[in-house]
C-alpha cells in the first residue's frame, strides 16, 4: 500500500509533464493563466513542500494509518470513479473558500472528483431584482425563457468563480459548461424549460481528469438539436454518479448532515438493515424523507461498494479519511444473516476459512476444527454478512457463564473500511440486551470496544467489557468472578487457551478481530443508536447509589500501578488537607467507588475526625518525611496528593523516593503545587492537552494550575495560527488566595473592587508559555466571588481568520473532551462555578481579521485543581478517566 505522501508525490510527478488540453485553452478562464500554468512556477509544489502538507493533513484529519487505508481504497479504482461531489448555491456563496481548501488537498494527494454545482439561492435573488417571482410545481423550478437567460449567465459567473478560486489554490480545475449532460423536456407545458438526463458525456469528464484537471459542471443540459435545460443540481449529480459509478457520491450540506428527532446528527445508515424502520417514524418526514427516498434509489442503481455522504465543506476531508467520519454517510450495506446451527452453514469450509484467518501457528487448524466440533455440540448464535467481511459469534448464559458472550469478533479490512463491524454491533444490541466480552489490553482496537461498552475492567493484561448490565449486584459478581478467574469465566477455558495458543501463544483471547486501524475518534454509531442514544457509563456502586456520574472507560491501555481488577480500592493518603483544594478532593473521593482515604495529614488539625468523609472513620494525622517514607517503604498507599503551599512539599516527595529504594512498591505521587510543574522527571497532568498514555504510565505527576489549565485550552488550538503574543487578562474568586489571610482574600477590601497583582513574570506565565511552547503575557487579578475564574484572551493571528473558523477549531479540537465546553457567547463566571470543566467562548474577531479574542472560564477549586488531580490519579492508577467525576 502506498503511502499519503507517496501517493501524492507520485501524483505530483505526473502532473509535472502534463499540457492543457485543447478544449482547455478554449475555455474563458484560461486567458493569461494558460501562460503561467505551463510555466516552471506554476508546476505542483515540491516535494518537500508536498509532504509537509500531507504530513500536516494527517496530523490534522486523523491517524496517518486512516488516511493511508482510505486513500488506498480511494486509488484502486480510476481517477474518474473517485467521487462525485454536489456543490449548492448557497455553499458557493458562504463557503467557498473551505470547499476550495478541501479540494486542494484531494488534489494534492492525486484524487480528482467530479464537482457538479448549483446556484439555486443566486438565481433567486437575481429574479426578484429583475421583478420575477420565482415559481414551483412539486418542488421544481418553472423555468421560462426569462428564467433560463437568467440562470445560464448566473451558472457560468459561479462556474468561472470557482474554476477561478481552485486555480489560486494551484488547482487545475476544468470548467465543462456545455454539451455534459444530454436531455430531453421533462414535461414542457408543466415546466417550461426544464430538462430530463438521458445521458451523461463521460469522454469530456475523462479526458479532463487523465489531463490532470478537476471537471467542473454546470447543473444546465442539452436537448439533441442544441436548446438548453435547467435540471436540478441533486438530480444531474444522481445521473453523474450512475454513469460513472464512483465510490462516494457527496452533497455538500449547510447543515452537515442529517438529524433525528432529538436533533441529533445521524452519523450513518445501513439502508438495508434500517431503511424500512426509518421510513417509518413519525420524525422521518418532508424534506429528510425525501431525501432518503431518493439516495435509496440512487444507490440501489450502483454498485455496493458506493455510498453516500452528507457532510459541510470543512470537514470532507474527514468525512472521507476518517473512521469516524463527520457528516451522515449513507450505504446499502449488507443484510446480516444469522445462524444457530453449524447446519446452517452452507459451506464448512468457508466458515472455516473465516474462523481461520486471524490465526497464526501450526496448530492454527487443528484448533479451529475443535472449535466447529465445540460449537455442534453446544448452544451459540452467528451473524454475519454476505461476503463475511464481518463474523461474530454469541454464546448464551450458562452453567459457566453468567452472561451473553461474545466468543468471536473477525473483520476483514473491507469490513472496517465499508462499516460493517458497526452494523454487526449494532445488531448484537438489540438482540443481547446484555453482553460481555474480552479484548487484550494492548489490541490496536481497544478505542473501538471502549466506545460500543458500558462499562470495563482490566486484569494482567486482559480488559472485560460489558454493556447493558445496570444492577449493582450483578456488575460486583462480574466483577469478582473476572478478578478470581479471568477468561476462564467467559466460558471453556480450556478451549479458549487452545484457541488463543493458535493466534499468539498468550491467555485466550474472546474478541478476534484483523485489519482495522487503531481508532483515535469515536466510531460511526448508526441511526437506529442515534435515535435511542446509550446510558451514561457508570460504575457498579454508582448505579446503586443512584447517582448521576459520568464513567467513561479509559480510552489508554490501564499501565497504572493500581487497577480496578484488584479486590481492594487504591488507598490514597492526602498531605496538606486543611486547604480549599484538599476539601474539594476530599468531597470526590468520599463518592468515588474504587478509591479509598487511608490518611490526612494536617499540623493545625491532627487528632481531630476528617469532615465530609462518610466510607470510613479518618483522623487528621500530622505525617512526618520519616512516617512517609516508612509507609512506602511498608507498600500501604497507591497514591500520594501533595496538598501543599509551594516550596513546601519536596521533603515529603524526596521521603517517598526514598522509601521506593527499599520496597517494590511504586506508589503514585500527585502535586498540586507548582514545585515540580517545571521538572522534565515529572509528567505535566492536562489531560485534554498532554498524552493520557503518558499520564497512565507516570509514577510523578505535576497538577497544572488553574490559571494555566483554562489559559492553555483557550489557546492551545490556535497556536499553529498565532500571529503574536496572546495577552491573558485574568480574574479569580478569593479561594485562589487559598485559607491564610491575605489582602487577596479580604472580603471587606474585595467588595466593590478589583485587585490586580504580580502583574509581569507570574509563575502561571510561565508555566502556560513553557506548556504552550511560545511566549504570552498573564495579568492575574482577584475578584469578591468565592471560586472560579474568568480569562479575556486577546490572540494576535497570522492570517485573516472568521469567528466561525474559529470556533470550528476549537469544536474540532475538543470534540470528545467530557470537561470542556466550546460555547458561542462569553462563557460567565456564574455558569462555571461548582462545575467540573471548562467553557471556552465568545471567539469575537477583530474588524482586521488578525485578532480574536476567547473567554474561558474554570473553577480553581475543582477542574483548575482537585477535579484534575482525580483525572490524574484516575489514569495512573488504571482506572477510567472520568471515574467519580460529576456531569459537567
Amino acid at each position: 500500500m502506498l503511502s499519503a505522501c507517496a501517493v501524492a508525490l507520485r501524483a505530483g510527478a505526473r502532473r509535472t509533464v502534463r499540457r492543457l488540453p485543447k478544449s482547455r485553452l478554449a475555455a474563458p478562464v484560461a486567458g493569461a493563466r494558460t501562460q503561467r500554468l505551463l510555466s516552471t512556477s506554476a508546476v505542483r509544489s515540491s516535494d518537500l513542500s508536498t509532504r509537509g502538507m500531507i504530513v500536516q493533513t494527517l496530523s490534522s484529519v486523523g491517524s496517518k494509518r486512516e488516511v493511508q487505508q482510505y486513500l488506498s481504497l480511494f486509488t484502486s479504482v480510476s481517477q474518474q470513479r473517485f467521487a462525485v461531489i454536489k456543490v449548492g448555491g448557497a455553499i458557493l456563496t458562504d463557503y467557498l473558500d473551505e470547499l476550495v481548501s478541501s479540494l486542494a488537498f484531494l488534489y494534492t494527494v492525486g484524487l480528482y472528483p467530479v464537482i457538479v454545482h448549483g446556484a439555486g439561492p443566486q438565481l433567486n435573488n437575481l429574479l426578484e431584482q429583475a421583478g420575477v417571482e420565482p415559481q414551483f410545481e412539486e418542488g421544481i423550478r418553472i423555468t421560462d425563457s426569462k428564467t433560463l437567460r437568467v440562470a445560464r449567465n448566473l451558472f457560468l459567473q459561479e462556474n468561472l468563480k470557482l474554476v477561478n478560486a481552485l486555480e489560486e489554490k494551484g488547482v487545475h480545475a476544468q470548467p465543462l459548461t456545455l454539451g455534459m449532460f444530454n436531455a430531453e423536456y421533462l414535461n414542457k407545458d408543466k415546466w417550461g424549460y426544464v430538462g430530463k438526463i438521458t445521458s451523461v458525456n463521460k469522454e469530456s469528464i475523462e479526458t479532463a481528469i487523465s489531463n490532470g484537471y478537476i471537471p467542473v459542471l454546470t447543473s444546465m443540459a442539452e436537448t439533441a438539436d442544441g436548446q438548453i435545460l435547467n435540471v436540478n443540481a441533486d438530480v444531474a449529480a444522481a445521473e453523474l454518479a450512475r454513469a460513472l459509478e464512483p465510490l462516494k457520491v457527496v452533497y455538500l450540506s449547510e447543515k452537515g448532515g442529517l438529524f433525528d428527532a432529538a436533533g441529533q446528527k445521524i452519523s450513518a445508515i445501513n439502508l438495508d438493515e434500517e431503511y424500512d424502520h426509518l421510513m417509518s417514524q413519525e420524525w422521518v418526514r418532508y424534506g429528510t424523507r425525501l431525501k432518503i427516498k431518493e439516495i435509496k434509489d440512487l444507490l440501489d442503481t450502483l454498485p455496493r461498494t458506493t455510498s453516500v455522504a452528507i457532510i459541510h465543506p470543512q470537514d470532507l476531508q474527514k468525512e472521507l479519511f476518517t473512521d469516524s467520519g463527520a457528516g451522515t454517510l449513507i450505504r446499502r450495506g449488507n443484510k446480516l444473516v444469522s445462524a444457530e446451527s453449524v447446519t446452517d452453514f452452507k459451506d464448512l469450509d468457508t466458515l472455516r476459512s473465516v474462523l481461520l484467518r486471524d490465526r497464526e501457528g501450526p496448530d492454527s487448524r487443528e484448533t479451529v476444527d475443535k472449535y466447529i466440533e465445540f460449537l455442534k455440540e453446544n448452544p451459540f448464535k452467528a451473524y454475519y454478512d454476505g461476503p463475511m467481511n464481518a463474523f461474530a459469534i454469541v454464546l448464551p448464559p450458562s452453567n459457566d457463564r453468567s452472561q451473553a458472550t461474545l466468543a468471536t469478533l473477525t473483520i476483514t479490512k473491507s469490513g472496517w473500511l465499508t462499516n460493517v463491524a458497526d452494523n454487526i454491533f449494532t445488531t448484537l444490541k438489540k438482540e443481547h440486551p446484555k453482553l460481555v466480552w474480552t479484548v487484550k489490553e494492548d489490541d490496536e482496537n481497544l478505542t473501538w470496544f471502549f466506545d460500543k461498552a458500558d462499562g470495563s475492567i482490566a486484569r494482567n493484561g486482559d480488559v472485560m467489557f460489558w454493556y447493558g448490565i445496570e444492577d449493582g449486584d450483578e456488575i460486583i459478581r462480574l466483577m469478582k468472578d473476572f478478578a478470581a478467574h479471568g477468561r476462564a469465566m467467559l466460558g471453556d477455558s480450556n478451549l479458549e487457551s487452545r484457541l488463543q495458543r493458535a493466534k499468539s501463544g498468550n491467555s485466550a483471547k474472546t474478541v478476534i478481530q484483523t485489519g482495522r486501524p487503531a481508532v483515535a475518534q469515536q466510531a460511526r454509531a448508526y441511526s437506529s443508536l442515534a435515535r435511542r442514544p446509550a446510558l451514561p457509563t457508570r460504575s457498579f456502586k454508582q448505579m446503586v447509589q443512584g447517582r448521576n456520574y459520568v464513567t467513561t472507560t479509559n480510552p489508554n491501555p490501564p499501565y497504572g500501578r493500581h487497577n480496578a481488577s484488584k479486590d481492594q480500592p487504591a488507598r490514597v493518603a492526602l498531605i496538606g488537607a486543611r486547604g480549599y483544594t484538599g476539601q474539594a478532593l476530599i468531597q470526590l473521593l468520599n463518592t468515588h467507588p474504587n478509591m479509598e482515604l487511608k490518611h490526612v495529614s494536617s499540623r493545625e488539625l491532627a487528632g481531630t475526625k476528617l469532615q465530609g468523609y462518610d466510607k470510613e472513620e479518618v483522623i487528621y494525622e500530622n505525617l512526618s518525611p520519616e512516617d512517609v517514607r516508612d509507609m512506602e517503604k511498608r507498600g500501604e498507599i497507591d497514591c500520594w496528593v501533595m496538598a501543599l503551599p509551594n516550596g513546601v512539599c519536596k521533603p515529603y516527595v524526596e521521603a517517598i523516593w526514598e522509601g521506593r529504594k527499599g520496597s517494590d512498591n511504586k506508589s503514585v505521587i500527585v502535586d498540586l503545587s507548582a514545585d515540580y510543574r517545571f521538572d522534565s522527571s515529572w509528567t505535566y497532568g492536562l489531560p485534554e492537552l498532554v498524552a493520557r498514555s503518558d499520564i497512565a504510565k507516570a509514577t510523578q505527576i505535576a497538577n497544572p494550575g488553574c490559571y494555566a489549565t483554562a489559559a492553555q485550552l483557550g489557546i492551545a488550538p490556535l497556536v499553529e495560527h498565532l500571529g503574536g503574543q496572546p495577552t491573558i487578562f485574568g480574574v479569580s474568586g478569593y479561594s485562589g488566595a487559598g485559607t491564610k489571610p491575605s489582602p487577596k482574600n479580604d472580603v471587606e477590601l474585595l467588595t466593590n473592587n478589583l485587585i490586580a497583582y504580580s502583574l509581569t513574570d507570574h509563575i502561571h506565565e510561565r508555566e502556560i508559555s513553557s506548556q504552550l511552547g511560545t511566549d504570552v503575557a498573564f495579568i492575574p487579578h482577584v475578584a469578591v466571588w468565592f471560586q472560579g475564574i474568568h480569562h479575556t484572551i486577546s490572540i494576535p493571528l497570522n492570517k485573516t481568520m472568521t469567528s466561525r473558523d474559529i470556533r470550528q477549531i476549537y469544536q474540532d479540537r475538543y470534540a470528545g473532551e467530557k470537561l470542556v465546553k466550546v460555547v458561542g457567547e462569553a462563557p460567565t463566571v456564574k455558569n462555571i462555578s461548582g462545575k467540573h470543566g471548562v467553557e471556552i467562548g465568545g471567539f469575537a474577531v477583530h474588524s482586521s481579521g488578525k485578532r480574536v479574542v476567547v473567554c474561558a472560564t474554570i473553577d480553581n477549586l475543582l477542574k483548575g485543581a482537585a477535579t484534575q488531580c482525580l483525572q490524574n490519579m484516575n489514569l495512573a492508577l488504571g482506572f477510567a478517566e472520568y471515574e467519580g467525576i460529576p456531569v459537567m
